[in-house]
């Protein structure tokens, strides 16, 4: 997979993963007698994962611009960055998705277009303020949506302009947001992992761990920047 069809490490594992279960499923019936996976272990690569700072979510939601398309994809993006939702999620979100919690604040509760996991998510906000800043929307209107979402390439594309015009210099996509949300807006702020992996709707803690792994290697390089400019504390 990784030479001939050129899949990158965790995308070959991916599909090692589906085949996997095929073999345990054949075995159960009794089609074949073991698997190959009994004596082999495909490996996860760490891959990258890019996302924002506070600071930088604030230049993006406080910068003047006034191209239409522009500032909806921006909103989009503060929403994600805010809610933790991936772009499969966004364009389904309905006010069905929107309930009120025992609580008495708004939540948006919703199930995962790629897992099917449930998802609960406290609405903050600046996240509420960019539902409300569109409800008149024609698309809103009359999709029966939250939020007139382009499409993922069209998103992407649009948010490279807007990292050039508040001068990130980060990729910055749609699943960013996702990642941002995970970082920046959750663990770093003190939320514990198992709430975060809730709101994320990941089936796994291990999923989350990955973002934990990230925080912890920003602790630690600020502490050394720390250090630096105070010298010995």
């Amino acid at each position: 997979m990784k030479r001939d069809k050129g899949a990158l490490p965790n995308t070959a594992l991916w599909y090692h993963k589906h085949v996997k279960k095929t073999f345990n499923t054949a075995i159960a019936l009794g089609y074949v007698s073991r698997s190959p996976y009994e004596s082999f272990k495909p490996k996860r690569n760490e891959s990258h994962r890019d996302f924002l700072t506070l600071e930088e979510i604030r230049k993006i939601k406080n910068k003047n611009i006034q191209i239409p398309r522009l500032k909806l994809v921006r909103d989009i993006f503060v929403f994600a960055c805010y809610t933790g939702l991936s772009y499969a999620d966004i364009p389904k979100l309905n006010a069905s998705h929107i309930q009120t919690g025992n609580d008495g604040n708004v939540w948006i509760i919703i199930d995962r277009s790629k897992t099917e996991s449930r998802c609960r998510i406290p609405l903050l906000p600046i996240a509420n303020d960019i539902l409300k800043r569109h409800e008149n929307h024609p698309v809103v209107v009359t999709a029966n949506s939250l939020l007139p979402v382009y499409c993922n390439q069209k998103m992407n594309t649009y948010l490279k302009e807007i990292a050039s015009i508040c001068e990130i210099h980060k990729n910055i996509t749609m699943h960013v947001a996702r990642h941002t949300f995970a970082t920046s807006v959750t663990l770093s702020n003190g939320v514990p992992i198992e709430t975060v992996s809730k709101m994320l709707g990941h089936s796994s803690l291990k999923t989350t761990q990955i973002y934990a792994k990230i925080v912890d290697s920003k602790i630690s390089t600020d502490m050394n920047q720390l250090r630096i400019k105070r010298g010995n504390l």
